[in-house]
């Protein structure tokens, strides 16, 4: 059966189209991880391959030729070029928004079809936006291994085994994140009454000279512990996320400075019992220059059925080009 009324698929189109730019900000701004990333610059899209390539330098102790010497002394001229890089999977995802021909009949006007569309396009963009923020704390690994390389890739439990950016950690030292036990480093399970202690503990665990932890990102279980810790005290909020919608705090600790948020309440996304101390200057979200929340195609009409569908997609990955300088709290 053709559709109803064959302009509603131009409508739809240009809808989206009008759309995308806003979805692409609401999505960043949808969780606090991804907003920093967006304010430093840390969005970073690409044009093509089949892999996006995070540029990396390292220092290798087999090939290292720096040393100190003495007059005539022969030096060490043997090659060093630690550089190289590491690469993650493009993972593609999308939401579809469908009109009927009947509903098109029963919404005869374009106002009252784009008015519509926007109640369905708003479902269809808070669905993508959810999905992403809640997988960019996941390890990659879900729905067959379509899903974004997120913290538990980059920043895993265990970190000194597994291969993240293809590179190998048990290998390549420089490349493992950090790690703090409650139960094993700390001697006791994580609680308000040790938390300011272990975050400590991670944060100075991470730093080498200016690099060094800016936001914390924790579930509700250890955001709540936070808070409980400093009751005692005036507490300090940090006016950049919080002015954002963001729950958060400031952390000191180790003669450092940074936002701790809340990542948690209605329909948590961050893991439970975790916390991750992150070096936002080595993470970056990388869409793929054309698929940044962007109508996938032309409009696509059913074969046995009086509708039309139109897909909003978006393609590429959450990549690090600094794991040693991240780190998580677990239990």
């Amino acid at each position: 059966m053709a559709f109803a009324n064959s302009a509603i698929s131009d409508i739809i189109a240009t809808t989206i189209q009008s759309r995308s730019g806003e979805l692409a900000d609401n999505v960043l701004n949808n969780n606090a991880l991804l907003q920093r990333l967006k304010k430093r610059g840390n969005v970073r899209p690409f044009n093509g391959g089949n892999v996006i390539l995070e540029e990396l330098a390292y220092n290798d102790p087999n090939t290292n030729n720096t040393n100190s010497y003495s007059g005539f002394e022969v030096l060490n001229i043997s090659p060093n070029s630690p550089i190289s890089a590491a690469q993650f999977d493009i993972k593609q995802y999308a939401a579809a928004v469908t009109i009927s021909g009947l509903e098109t009949l029963q919404n005869a006007g374009e106002e009252q079809i784009i008015d519509l569309l926007d109640g369905r396009m708003m479902v269809a963009e808070s669905q993508l936006m959810n999905r992403i923020a809640g997988d960019i704390y996941l390890d990659g690994t879900g729905n067959g291994g379509k899903n974004i390389t997120g913290l538990a890739a980059a920043v895993p439990d265990a970190p000194t085994s597994g291969t993240y950016g293809g590179i190998d950690r048990g290998t390549w030292t420089f490349w493992q994140s950090q790690k703090y036990s409650g139960v094993t480093d700390g001697g006791a399970a994580v609680s308000a009454a040790n938390i300011i202690q272990y975050m400590t503990a991670l944060t100075i665990k991470v730093v080498r000279g200016n690099d060094k932890t800016d936001l914390i990102v924790a579930d509700n279980t250890y955001y709540s512990y936070y808070v409980n810790a400093l009751q005692a005290i005036q507490r300090v909020t940090s006016d950049e996320s919080a002015g954002s919608g963001f729950a958060s705090l400031k952390f000191y600790g180790g003669g450092q400075a940074a936002d701790v948020v809340l990542d948690g309440g209605i329909g948590s996304n961050a893991t439970a019992a975790h916390m991750w101390a992150l070096d936002t200057k080595y993470i970056f979200f990388r869409p793929h220059r054309d698929r940044n929340f962007v109508p996938i195609g032309g409009e696509r009409q059913a074969v046995n059925q009086d509708a039309v569908v139109k897909l909003i997609g978006w393609a590429g990955n959450m990549t690090s080009s600094g794991s040693q300088f991240q780190g998580v709290l677990i239990a």
